[in-house]
């Protein structure tokens, strides 16, 4: 089975554009959204309608997650079956795969379900451990994209055998 070279480029810039992305998004776009005292004149938007926003931001940020996700599955898939086999790239695809998962499929409902609820919902112990859960969960992500992103470039590099 011959590699095409283009999936390794697609493979790269769709982990790197998703490391942009939780990058921007926990460090650019959440502070932004939830402290808009220090930024809006006459304009304040309470925590449980930033939270609201953030939450729309995120859900959509699933979508382009579930893809990054079967695209990692498939191309890790694709380079085992080639017989590149590498334990930390396996170990980070794994991570990413599950840490991705977990944030799309469980944080993300579960936190619109309980802002869905209202506000006294958001202001529980429950839906603070969730949230607290889910960002941990996002720094993980982060952190297995860049090291599967740097060990699969440094697989790269070295000619094939």
């Amino acid at each position: 089975m011959k590699k095409n070279i283009y999936l390794d480029f697609a493979y790269f810039i769709i982990l790197a554009a998703t490391f942009g992305a939780v990058i921007t998004l926990g460090a650019i776009v959440a502070p932004v959204v939830f402290h808009t005292d220090r930024i809006t004149v006459n304009l304040l938007i309470d925590n449980y309608n930033a939270g609201i926003i953030m939450g729309e931001i995120f859900r959509r940020f699933s979508y382009w997650v579930y893809f990054m996700v079967i695209y990692v599955a498939v191309y890790e898939a694709m380079v085992y079956k080639m017989g590149q086999r590498d334990a930390i790239s396996f170990a980070s695809a794994v991570i990413v795969i599950f840490s991705g998962l977990l944030f799309s499929a469980v944080y993300v409902p579960k936190i619109l379900a309980m802002q869905a609820l209202g506000t006294e919902a958001t202001q529980s112990d429950t839906f603070e451990n969730i949230h607290i859960a889910s960002e941990i969960d996002f720094k993980i992500l982060a952190v297995a994209l860049i090291v599967l992103f740097v060990r699969r470039l440094m697989i790269l590099r070295v000619p094939s055998k």
